[in-house]
């Protein structure tokens, strides 16, 4: 097998910390690919400011891969066409990332289509790996790990996860070709044990954190952990974030991300709460908490129907829709916090994005 690395450049970006949106799956109301509305929503990402983009991965809906769809390497293949010509034309790096899941064989058909379409990393779900012992979950990871460089991805259970302990994130942390780890357990708990797991294997200053806690965004970023490796206490930060919320109000969110790098050495704390407890309260809309996150993806697309750069909230999926109460919902963060959407820059880019 091939040995992909991800080169400094990238690895430096990922490091300094940038916005990642999950993609969305754009459709039509024959729920075929919208071509133009998806090239549309990625030239939206990458002119907001984003530094990454995650492909293929839950918010683009796992059904991409059913044989009755076969929208998984298009998908990527559209994905990284506006990927060149955006770079070509700006020279920026853009870290870009391919979800890969299933048993060891289908990950390992995904990891070499995104290895040969030229992807930087792989984001690497084990939910379909449920009732694994850490010792075969780590020895999946190791064959990944030998065709991509890999991030871990810590997904909660409410949408497919699983329950992943601190012994196994200090052994993942521990494989080389792993570069980052993504915590989305929505668990305060779970979340610490990804940090002490990365602290304790002795690659603290190597594994990049990235949050995907969409319900504690700006509280992870703004936390520096201190945590003993055994010998002394290491200080951990985490870098950025790779979100499905962050696929909406995209150009808030560079905002944002700035907005931390500058308070770092002295943060005005109570601005920095507020506009945390602002941010969960608006994914708590988008994402549907209050139907354990049926709606997360048809929240997402709402947003984006409003802002025009959608048709409409379709999905793979006939059975995903808003939930009853989740349309209102969305209607009063927006009313309630207007700061936080990007709407005037989507409007003044719109046409554009849509040629």
């Amino acid at each position: 097998m091939s040995f992909k690395r991800l080169n400094t450049e990238k690895t430096n970006t990922l490091r300094n910390g940038i916005v990642i949106p999950a993609l969305p799956l754009a459709l039509n109301a024959n729920r075929k690919m919208d071509e133009r509305r998806q090239r549309a929503l990625i030239r939206y990402y990458l002119d907001a400011g984003a530094g990454g983009l995650a492909v293929a991965v839950h918010t683009t809906q796992f059904e991409i891969r059913l044989p009755e769809v076969g929208l998984f390497q298009p998908i990527l293949e559209l994905a990284k066409e506006e990927h060149d010509r955006f770079v070509k034309k700006t020279k920026k790096p853009i870290v870009m990332i391919s979800g890969v899941i299933g048993q060891t064989g289908q990950a390992e058909k995904e990891a070499n289509v995104s290895a040969k379409l030229g992807y930087d990393a792989v984001l690497l779900s084990l939910s379909a790996l449920k009732g694994s012992t850490n010792s075969e979950l780590l020895r999946h990871c190791r064959f990944i790990a030998e065709i991509m460089p890999v991030i871990g991805f810590y997904l909660q259970p409410a949408v497919g996860g699983r329950k992943l302990d601190v012994d196994f994130w200090r052994e993942f942390a521990r494989i080389d070709n792993v570069v980052a780890i993504k915590m989305a357990p929505f668990n305060r708990y779970q979340t610490i044990d990804v940090v002490r797991g990365v602290i304790e294997s002795g690659r603290a200053n190597e594994v990049i954190l990235y949050t995907g806690n969409d319900d504690n965004i700006l509280i992870d970023l703004l936390t520096e952990f201190k945590i003993s490796d055994g010998k002394e206490m290491v200080s951990k930060r985490i870098s950025g974030g790779l979100l499905g919320h962050w696929a909406v109000w995209t150009k808030k969110a560079v905002e944002l991300i700035d907005l931390v790098h500058k308070q770092e050495k002295d943060p005005d704390l109570r601005l920095m709460l507020t506009l945390a407890a602002q941010i969960t309260d608006s994914n708590a809309a988008f994402f549907d908490s209050a139907n354990n996150f049926q709606g997360c993806i048809t929240g997402i697309h709402e947003v984006l129907r409003r802002q025009g750069l959608l048709e409409g909230t379709w999905t793979l999926n006939r059975n995903e829709m808003l939930s009853p109460g989740q349309k209102e919902e969305i209607d009063r963060v927006y009313k309630a916090y207007p700061h936080l959407n990007d709407d005037f820059f989507v409007a003044e880019n719109l046409d554009r994005w849509l040629k």
